[in-house]
């Protein structure tokens, strides 16, 4: 596998992989920034994860039979692929005139057969499989304890067998690229069995007879695998295991990938058969490291054997002590920019127990600690030189996962970066940034096969292989939104982090995208205006009984948003060809409006349907886009459009799937009502939305729900958009006083925020000198020009401060 350089460019548009940004700071001594457990993990959403952003891990903290499940965020299916579909181009216009017809049933039977990706299906993401780690003598495990310290990036697991002492460290190191697992027993020895299991299908969802969840793998059992994975001796105290990825819908496996398991300790160790054996030590240190052929979504053929004996080799080079403390510094530089507290003291209980508690009892800092434990999971899932956050981040533990643990790109990966900017984490968007100009090339291949048009487009799931194509059928995949989407995170990172040179990389992808809409947008037949077509609202059903359809309100929407940040950068950047730009102008002046229905509610679809659909209370809320992320409507320009907002909010209910929750919660938030946000955010963070470790529960396990839940939190306490900061624009009751540190704002402002008896008591403000910086609270609205240090301290009037 080939680390991706980080280009001087990069590095001026990230500003942290320079070293420019602001420097750690410590965190406040009431933060809340654990999570612990009195007992081992059961099941898989029990255990606690570890990640350096391409490589990860579950740690189970089993006292016996300790369990470490592994996964390298390239382990996917199948290989290099075209999924275009060449009956597409002849197809389409028939497809968009049965529906300007309203024949929406043949519509829909041709788009199936002839649009749709083949195959049908994208390629999913797998799992790299099991370390087990067999404990000899053990009789119990007294005093027992396990914990993730967010601040370090370690999960730990301490007991006691009679006399002796057990403690196990867990970290994925960024700066060597391995996991490190470290077993020490004070006041006895070590006798440990390690042994590599194949990861197997998972039986998600299932319960065993006592409605406990089935941990689907127990024990060494090797039923599972497959003929070519190879389990050999390495060297001295060193396993390699060696395998190929699956095949997928009829695409073949292409990719090697290799696991490397190096024991060092004051033991003696040896390799017997396929296990490695440590006897009489008092500590012994497992350096893993995976990595897989993948190059880039064109070239697999790379030497993952090559790579994970280099990254053993010099972790071994590296005292434990050393290993450790270059990860927690790595760690920190990222973790330490933002502290949040709100409420009093931590709660002494497990968290388990405190998310089983929530609604019972009041606990405000467990929504801190949430914020703080996606900042983690962020980090550990996508890092410059990974691939992005997935639809479980980095951590899946089955060759199955649901929906193919991919891409989905009508909003579940966006959602994985919407707390990215204001949480200090820009730098975490980079591979996000890489995926859309490889699919810049793939999405070229399709925009002109399947529509004949310039630039590109991607639907709505991607994979590793950058399949562009609409897959899954015409309900869910004929959406040619997505990477215009996708676009959105690479202008926000701008917008919060200006720089020339970052502008300059994303235009080819900004002007790309806006091209393929020039090409594509048609005029709706009813002279409402510009609009899509074929598409439809992801992913709900009109009242015709039918997903197709031309012009939703999302398209139309994003389109909008599109054209903007395309006419923007063509005037940031000086090009020259001005009748590009007049023509995004105009056609940006002739998307057909968002429209009001009968009942009040901001419309769906181009036609009032909404009251008529099947599914009043579905997970999407498309349309809303409007509002969040987007800020086309907001409640200061477009107060009609906000209130149409609300009715459409207050149909669809607060309840849903894990992500689509924390959606609700972030548009209640943008719209102002802290009360309906915060009764929202209970239901997220209570055991029917959040599993024991604190994973989103969509069900089954998605990341995007713990990332939109905390972006949704920043945006009750800070708000930035319509060039204003505005803060506690939606601060509930329940937090009545605390404190949020280092978030950031558009136009590369970090703020410092304080509050006591539920108003504001002071800000600091940190940006480029000179600066000028709109800041609103409640009804005051005041600009502020940063100092020559770039600083400014305001009280709780906004009223600058010696």
């Amino acid at each position: 596998m080939r680390r991706f350089p980080v280009s001087a460019g990069l590095a001026l548009a990230f500003p942290g992989l320079a070293g420019a940004t602001a420097v750690a700071r410590a965190q406040g001594d009431r933060e809340d920034l654990s999570l612990w457990y009195d007992k081992p993990a059961g099941a898989w959403v029990e255990a606690l994860p570890v990640g350096n952003g391409r490589l990860g891990a579950m740690v189970f903290g089993r006292a016996a039979q300790e369990r470490l499940q592994l996964n390298e965020d390239m382990l996917f299916a199948g290989g290099p692929y075209d999924p275009n579909n060449p009956a597409a181009m002849a197809a389409l216009p028939k497809v968009r005139a049965l529906l300007d017809a309203g024949n929406y049933a043949e519509a829909t039977a041709l788009a199936s057969s002839a649009l749709m990706a083949r195959p049908i299906k994208q390629m999913p993401y797998g799992a790299a499989g099991d370390l087990l780690i067999d404990v000899d003598g053990l009789s119990g495990a007294a005093g027992y304890r396990r914990t993730l310290d967010l601040d370090t990036a370690i999960a730990t697991t301490r007991f006691a067998n009679g006399r002796v002492r057990h403690l196990r460290e867990a970290f994925a190191s960024a700066p060597d690229d391995v996991i490190v697992l470290r077993f020490e027993a004070a006041g006895g020895t070590l006798d440990l069995g390690i042994g590599y299991r194949h990861p197997g299908r998972v039986k998600y969802g299932e319960k065993t007879p006592n409605g406990v969840p089935w941990d689907h793998r127990e024990g060494l059992a090797l039923d599972t695998r497959p003929a070519t994975l190879s389990i050999k001796p390495d060297g001295a105290g060193a396993l390699l295991i060696e395998g190929r990825n699956e095949a997928a819908e009829g695409i073949p496996g292409a990719l090697r990938y290799a696991v490397r398991v190096l024991a060092v300790g004051d033991g003696a160790i040896a390799v017997e058969g396929e296990r490695l054996r440590v006897r009489g030590g008092t500590n012994v240190t497992l350096l893993v490291a995976a990595a897989t052929s993948y190059v880039s979504f064109v070239d697999v053929d790379g030497d993952p054997v090559a790579a994970v004996r280099a990254r053993t080799a010099a972790a071994r080079g590296k005292p434990y002590a050393r290993l450790k403390a270059d990860h927690v510094r790595g760690h920190q530089a990222l973790f330490r920019r933002l502290s949040i507290r709100l409420g009093a003291a931590p709660v002494a209980r497990a968290t388990d127990a405190r998310i089983a508690a929530v609604g019972t009892a009041e606990d405000p800092g467990l929504a801190a600690l949430y914020v703080q434990y996606a900042r983690y999971l962020l980090m550990s899932s996508s890092r410059p030189g990974s691939q992005p956050a997935n639809l479980q981040g980095l951590w899946n533990e089955g060759t199955n996962p649901p929906w193919g643990s991919k891409y989905t790109i009508n909003i579940n990966t966006q959602m994985n970066y919407w707390p990215a900017e204001a949480a200090n984490l820009g730098e975490c968007t980079e591979p996000l940034l890489r995926m859309v100009e490889d699919l810049a090339r793939t999405g070229a291949a399709t925009a002109w096969r399947m529509y004949r048009a310039r630039g590109w487009v991607a639907h709505h799931n991607t994979d590793l292989w950058r399949a562009a194509a609409p897959i899954d059928g015409p309900n869910w995949g004929m959406w040619p939104c997505g990477g215009a989407w996708l676009c959105k995170t690479l202008w926000d990172h701008y917008e919060y982090a200006p720089d020339a040179a970052f502008l300059r990389r994303i235009w080819p992808l900004l002007q790309g995208a806006a091209l393929f809409f020039v090409d594509t947008l048609v005029d709706d037949q009813g002279g409402r205006g510009l609009v899509t077509s074929p598409s439809i609202s992801p992913e709900n059903q009109h009242s015709k009984g039918f997903a197709l359809c031309a012009g939703p309100a999302m398209d139309r929407q994003i389109v909008r948003d599109l054209f903007g940040w395309t006419i923007a950068a063509h005037k940031l950047l000086g090009e020259p060809d001005a009748a590009f730009a007049a023509t995004l102008e105009d056609k940006r002046a002739r998307l057909a409006p968002d429209r009001v229905g009968a009942q009040g509610q901001l419309q769906e679809w181009l036609e009032d349907w909404d009251a008529r659909a099947p599914e009043q209370r579905h997970r999407h809320v498309s349309h809303l886009y409007g509002v969040y992320p987007s800020e086309q409507i907001n409640v200061r320009d477009t107060p009609a459009l906000a209130a149409a907002a609300r009715v459409t909010l207050d149909t669809r209910g607060d309840k849903s799937t894990g992500w689509a929750t924390a959606w609700r919660l972030a548009l209640w938030a943008r719209l102002g009502d802290g009360e309906r946000a915060h009764a929202i955010l209970l239901g997220l963070l209570g055991p029917e939305r959040t599993y024991p470790n604190m994973f989103d529960a969509h069900p089954p396990f998605q990341i995007d729900g713990n990332f939109g839940g905390t972006a949704g939190i920043l945006e009750m306490i800070v708000q930035s958009w319509g060039g204003e900061i505005r803060l506690l624009p939606a601060l509930p009751r329940a937090w009545p006083e605390g404190a949020l540190n280092g978030v950031r704002a558009r136009g590369g402002v970090e703020l410092d925020v304080t509050w006591a008896d539920g108003r504001l008591r002071a800000v600091a403000l940190r940006g480029r000198p000179g600066a000028s910086v709109r800041l609103r609270s409640g009804a005051r609205l005041v600009d502020v020009v940063l100092d020559g240090a770039g600083r400014a301290r305001l009280d709780g009037d906004l009223a600058r401060r010696a």
